[in-house]
C-alpha cells in the first residue's frame, strides 16, 4: 500500500485573498514514496457560516452556505510513486461575502482536496483558507456626507430642592472612515445648574450580532476621557479618535452576522448619553465633509451649543437665578485609551489603500491583487472575548491587534490643534 509523503493545495500565484466573481485557481500536489491505489481524487471549494450561542465554540446552533462546487481530479486507478499535481479552477460567487472570523461565529472560504482509497484504507484530506473581500465603499452609503450630529437635555435635581438640567450635544466631522483615519469628535456640554458635571467620556464601540436569540457582542475599540463642567458654565471638548484595524461595516451576502460602530458620548453624573451611528469600509468618503450646522458657515469645530427652544418654567427659573453664562470654556482630556499604532498592529506587512479618485485601469497602479485596504487585517481572525488571548487560526497572513490582551493608556495621537496644522494629507479626512 502506498504511503504519501506530501499531500497540499496550492492556490496560483501564492494567492490567498478574492473579490467576488473571481476565478480561483491552483494547483493540489501529491508526492508518493510507493504506489496508490484510489478510487476518486476529488476537490471542493466552499464558503459557509456558522454561529453559535457560545464564545469561541466551534458548536454552531444555525449555519448557511454560499456555494459549495466539487470537482473530479481523477477517478479509479493507481497512482505511481513520485510527485503528481492536479491542476484546478473554480469561479468565485459575485455574491460571496468577506471572510470574518469573530467569538460566536465566522464566514469561512477554503478548499479542500480528498484521495478515497479502497475499503479499510485510510483515506487523504487536506485543505486551505482563502479570504474574500468584498470592498466598502463608503459613498455608497445614504445620507454618508451630511453632519452627523445628536443631543440630548438632561434634567436632574440636587441639594434635594433644587433642579437643574444638562445640555450635551456631539458631532463628527464625517460618518464614515477608513482604517488609519482620524475621527474627529467634538462635545458641547451646557451646564444648566449649580453642580459640577461628572467627566464626559468618548467611547468606540464595534456591536456585532447574529441571528437566533441575538447575541450581541459589544466591544470597546477605543475610549477618551474628558474633564467635567464647572457649574454654570459652557465647555466644548475637541478630541480624535485614530480608526484601528477593524472589519467593515456590515457584510453584505450575509444574513447572520452583522457589525454596527457607535461612537457613544456619555456622563455619569448626571447620566446622559448621545450616540453617533458610524461606519467603517475600505473606500473613504470623497467629499468634503458639509458642517454639522447647515447655514451657519461654520466648521466642526465651532459647533454651538444647543439649547431648548421652550424650557419647562422650573428650568427657566433656575438659569434665570443662576450666573449668566461665560463664553464656553475648552476642556482637557484626563485619558486616552488609544490602540497601538497601525504600523505596529500590521508588522511589515505590506497594504495599500483604495483611492477612489484612481479610475479602473489606471496605468502604475495594476496588481494581480486585488485593490486591499487596511481594513482587511481585521476582517481575517481578530481578537477573542473577554480577557482571553485570541482564537488561534489556521493562517497567519494580517492577524490584527489583540485588543483583548492590550493594556493602556497607548500613546495618544496628535491634538486637535496639531492635527488642523498638519500638512500631512493622510490625517485629512476622505483622503
Amino acid at each position: 500500500m502506498g504511503r504519501v509523503q506530501l499531500f497540499e493545495i496550492c492556490l496560483r500565484q501564492g494567492r490567498v485573498v478574492y473579490s467576488p466573481g473571481e476565478p480561483l485557481a491552483g494547483v493540489v500536489r501529491v508526492r508518493l514514496g510507493a504506489p496508490l491505489p484510489f478510487r476518486a481524487i476529488r476537490v471542493t471549494c466552499v464558503g459557509s457560516c456558522g454561529v453559535s450561542n457560545k464564545a469561541n465554540d466551534g458548536a454552531w446552533v444555525v449555519e448557511e452556505s454560499y456555494f459549495n462546487s466539487s470537482l473530479s481530479l481523477a477517478d479509479k486507478g493507481s497512482l505511481p510513486a513520485g510527485e503528481h499535481s492536479f491542476p484546478f479552477q473554480f469561479l468565485l460567487p459575485a455574491t460571496a461575502p468577506t471572510s470574518f472570523e469573530g467569538p460566536f461565529g465566522k464566514i469561512v472560504h477554503q478548499v479542500r482536496a480528498s484521495i478515497d482509497t479502497p475499503r479499510f484504507s485510510k483515506d487523504h484530506k487536506c485543505s486551505l483558507v482563502f479570504y474574500i473581500l468584498n470592498p466598502l465603499n463608503l459613498n455608497s452609503i445614504p445620507d454618508i456626507e451630511q453632519p452627523n450630529v445628536a443631543s440630548t437635555t438632561k434634567k436632574f435635581s440636587y441639594k434635594l430642592v433644587k433642579t437643574g438640567s444638562v445640555v450635551l450635544t456631539a458631532s463628527t466631522d464625517l460618518r464614515g472612515y477608513v482604517v488609519g483615519q482620524v475621527l474627529r469628535l467634538q462635545a458641547d456640554i451646557e451646564n444648566q445648574s449649580g453642580k459640577d458635571t461628572s467627566p464626559v467620556v468618548a467611547s468606540l464601540l464595534q456591536v456585532s450580532y447574529k441571528a437566533k436569540r441575538w447575541i450581541y457582542d459589544v466591544r470597546t475599540i477605543a475610549e477618551v476621557e474628558g474633564t467635567g463642567v464647572k457649574a454654570w458654565r459652557r465647555a466644548q471638548w475637541q478630541e480624535q479618535i485614530l480608526v484601528p484595524a477593524l472589519p467593515q461595516s456590515a457584510l453584505p451576502g450575509c444574513s447572520l452576522i452583522h457589525i454596527d460602530y457607535y461612537l457613544q458620548v456619555s456622563m455619569k453624573a448626571p447620566e446622559a448619553t448621545v450616540t453617533l451611528p458610524l461606519f467603517v469600509g475600505n473606500i473613504a468618503v470623497n467629499q468634503t465633509p458639509l458642517s454639522p450646522c447647515p447655514g451657519t458657515g461654520s466648521s466642526p469645530g465651532a459647533l454651538s451649543p444647543v439649547v431648548p427652544s421652550a424650557p419647562p418654567q422650573e428650568d427657566a427659573e433656575a438659569v434665570a437665578s443662576g450666573p449668566q453664562f461665560s463664553d464656553p470654556v475648552s476642556l482637557s482630556t484626563k485619558s486616552h485609551s488609544q490602540q497601538q499604532p497601525l504600523s505596529a498592529a500590521l508588522g511589515s506587512v505590506s497594504v495599500t489603500t483604495i483611492d477612489p479618485c484612481v479610475q479602473a485601469g489606471s496605468p502604475g497602479r495594476h496588481s494581480l491583487h486585488p485593490p486591499l485596504c487596511v481594513s482587511i487585517g481585521a476582517t481575517v481572525p481578530y481578537f477573542a472575548e473577554g480577557s482571553g488571548g485570541p482564537v488561534p487560526t489556521t493562517s497567519a497572513l494580517i492577524l490584527p491587534p489583540e485588543y483583548s490582551s492590550w493594556g493602556y493608556p497607548y500613546e495618544a495621537p496628535p491634538s486637535y490643534e496639531q492635527s488642523c496644522a498638519s500638512t500631512d494629507p493622510g490625517l485629512i479626512p476622505g483622503s
